[in-house]
């Protein structure tokens, strides 16, 4: 049986681990990315290659995901915002380190593949994955094979312009979807009630140490898991928004279903439904058509390392 390396490079660790032809993980590093220096990074990322495929001796192709721009080679990746990456050449660098064949993959588009096979995809060949976190990522799985466009940066969801001369993005424009159905605009959200109505949202600054620009994420999920009004009424506003995106998005690219996955899955219970309703309720013709179905990803924070992994083995 051969095995495959998939590694999971983020802004602050990196992740890799040994995938069997099932998807599953028999063993796993976890690593600080040097994120400031792109030949460090590279560096960690040969090591821990290294140290894996020392300890299981069937490894035969490596792949990487990273959050950022990769060419449709899958080879160089063109920007990385919470890396030092521009127009990285990171394959080669890899390969010369480990002598293994290593694919590059956009980490939204790895978390895709990877619920597809093994995850909450499975035998649907029509589908959308989301990853709400920090911002909001995308994958596309059409006919069972992965769409990257043209030149390999498709499904980029979290910068359609929703919103005209909206909030400011870290992309450089205004009015994101990211910028209002993700874990930043939850707390976005609530710091901004926070500020204009701090008796309703008095938890959420309680526990964020008694001031409204301080207010997180963590705090507003805390807060509604206890059923407090104001949190509850800014997950509502993040899953009305989500709601609506995906609707926009099933106008378009019709799938069978939707997979959510990223940070805020894991507050599933709070927003899922919530989501399903708006989704319902924003989607062009809705009475006249099969709406698609709503999942929660299954392999969790590991669906970007299986994922790079079996693309590497395809």
């Amino acid at each position: 049986m051969s095995l495959t390396i998939g590694v999971d490079v983020g802004g602050t660790k990196v992740a890799a681990g040994v995938v069997d032809e099932r998807g599953r993980i028999l063993e796993k590093l976890l690593r600080p990315t040097p994120s400031s220096d792109a030949e460090e990074t590279a560096k960690v990322i040969a090591g821990m290659v290294d140290r894996l495929k020392t300890d299981h001796g069937d490894v035969v192709a490596v792949g990487l995901g990273a959050a950022g721009f990769v060419d449709e080679s899958r080879s160089v990746v063109l920007f990385a915002p919470n890396l030092a990456w521009r127009d990285e050449p990171i394959k080669d660098k890899v390969e010369q380190r480990v002598g293994l064949p290593v694919v590059v993959e956009n980490d939204a588009n790895a978390m895709a593949w990877g619920e597809a096979r093994f995850g909450a995809g499975r035998g649907e060949p029509y589908l959308v994955c989301i990853t709400l976190g920090t911002g909001i990522g995308g994958g596309i799985i059409v006919d069972g094979r992965l769409y990257r466009g043209r030149y390999g940066v498709g499904a980029e969801f979290g910068h359609m312009r929703v919103v005209p001369d909206g909030r400011r993005c870290g992309c450089g424009n205004r009015g994101c979807w990211e910028q209002y159905a993700s874990g930043n605009a939850l707390a976005h959200e609530a710091r901004d009630l926070a500020r204009v109505a701090p008796l309703r949202a008095a938890r959420m600054i309680e526990l964020s140490g008694g001031s409204p620009e301080l207010v997180t994420g963590l705090a507003v999920s805390q807060a509604a898991r206890e059923g407090d009004p104001a949190a509850l009424e800014c997950f509502q506003s993040v899953a009305e928004w989500a709601g609506q995106g995906m609707a926009d998005l099933a106008a378009t690219l019709d799938p069978g279903a939707f997979i959510i996955g990223g940070g805020l899955s894991a507050v599933a219970d709070l927003l899922l439904e919530p989501i399903r309703k708006a989704f319902a309720d924003a989607l062009t013709g809705h009475g006249y058509r099969r709406l698609a179905d709503v999942r929660v990803a299954e392999l969790g924070p590991d669906a970007g390392i299986v994922g790079a992994a079996d693309l590497a083995r395809q």
